[in-house]
């Protein structure tokens, strides 16, 4: 009773601990960038929409803009990417007034050097008080944004979560494990131990990353359970030692795809088939392919795709655009391949403590 409490309340201390939306975007994912640049041009296209006072003239005045906002929006999304470490460790506050004055200096130093030629200067001051306005314009966006999708962040992990354990996997282990009781008794007991860790790690929090070693261990003891009830119809090859072992990685990220493998690509075969786990590390990237058997689009084939939509959109909640899942079906095989940026825990913990500033 003291261990469950005890168990309890830290679960409660995590998740009060990382109910609040991490307000300080991070300046170094491709999607915050994109969309940071993207939502300055789109403010500057409606100053120049208001300024406008002859449409024949407009082309030329969204040229002369571009010239004068380009370069030092360009140079400030450098300069916050460099600094992006740094400015996590600083208070929410303090935060932002330093973005706030970065992307102001950096507006008065292209003002002041990099005018360009035939183009009236915009003045120091307005140079200054645009730059500033559109970093406290962009850390309000983001801002509302992940306030209005941490609910959503929530219930579709929940979403996913309940997806991943079909029943029909429960009732078929239970049915394998009374198979070999009275043959094998050890053997039964140990796939309980193996369903109970499986499903332990199924029903926890998992809102952080882990290492992709763990990740393995549990695909393996799904594995091992499914070789319990289908025997030599299920072949399986692992080719993951070109792949660091402490990368991390989403939890429960590669289980629901050897679900998908087993459900979807050996079940119906009516010959023995393999499913293939590849990952491999290319410089800053780690990539990981389940392959199987592919039978045609069939209902059950409809189902993998539910699954896989699932599985993108967790990747789109902890990557943002650094991670995709690709999928194809070629020559009797279908492959899902899932890239996501090579992160360890030293990386990890850094971030973190960025996102509690």
């Amino acid at each position: 009773m003291h261990s469950r409490a005890t168990n309890d309340k830290a679960t409660n201390l995590s998740i009060r601990q990382n109910s609040g939306p991490a307000r300080l975007p991070d300046f170094g994912n491709l999607g915050v960038m994109l969309r940071g640049l993207l939502l300055v041009n789109f403010l500057a296209l409606c100053a120049a929409l208001a300024r406008n006072q002859d449409l024949a003239a407009l082309p030329q005045e969204l040229v002369e803009l571009a010239a004068l906002v380009e370069p030092p929006l360009i140079a400030s999304v450098a300069l916050l990417y460099i600094a992006g470490k740094s400015l996590a460790r600083l208070s929410h506050g303090v935060a932002v007034a330093a973005i706030a004055t970065i992307c102001a200096l950096v507006a008065v130093l292209f003002d002041i050097f990099f005018s360009p030629f035939g183009l009236p200067p915009a003045g120091q001051l307005r140079a200054a008080l645009w730059g500033a306005l559109a970093a406290l314009i962009l850390l309000a966006y983001f801002d509302l944004r992940s306030r209005a999708f941490s609910p959503a962040v929530t219930e579709a992990r929940l979403m996913a979560l309940t997806a991943r354990i079909r029943p029909h996997f429960l009732f078929n282990s239970l049915n394998a494990v009374l198979g070999v009781i009275r043959s094998d008794p050890r053997r039964a007991e140990q796939a309980l131990e193996e369903m109970a860790d499986l499903f332990r790690v199924l029903m926890a929090e998992n809102r952080a990353l882990v290492m992709l070693e763990q990740e393995f261990a549990l695909c393996r003891q799904y594995l091992a359970l499914e070789h319990l009830r289908l025997g030599e119809r299920l072949n399986v090859v692992w080719d993951i030692d070109a792949c660091p072992p402490d990368a991390q990685v989403p939890p429960l990220m590669l289980q629901p795809l050897l679900e998908n493998a087993v459900y979807h690509g050996v079940e119906p075969s009516p010959e023995p088939a393999t499913v293939t786990s590849r990952a491999a590390r290319a410089r800053d990237e780690i990539r990981i392919a389940v392959s199987n058997p592919y039978h045609g689009d069939s209902i059950r084939q409809t189902g993998n795709h539910m699954a896989l939509d699932n599985i993108q959109e967790r990747l789109m909640l902890f990557y943002d655009l650094e991670a995709r899942l690709d999928t194809e079906a070629r020559g009797g095989v279908f492959q899902a391949v899932i890239r996501l940026p090579y992160r360890t825990a030293g990386k990890a913990d850094k971030t973190d403590k960025g996102n509690e500033a």
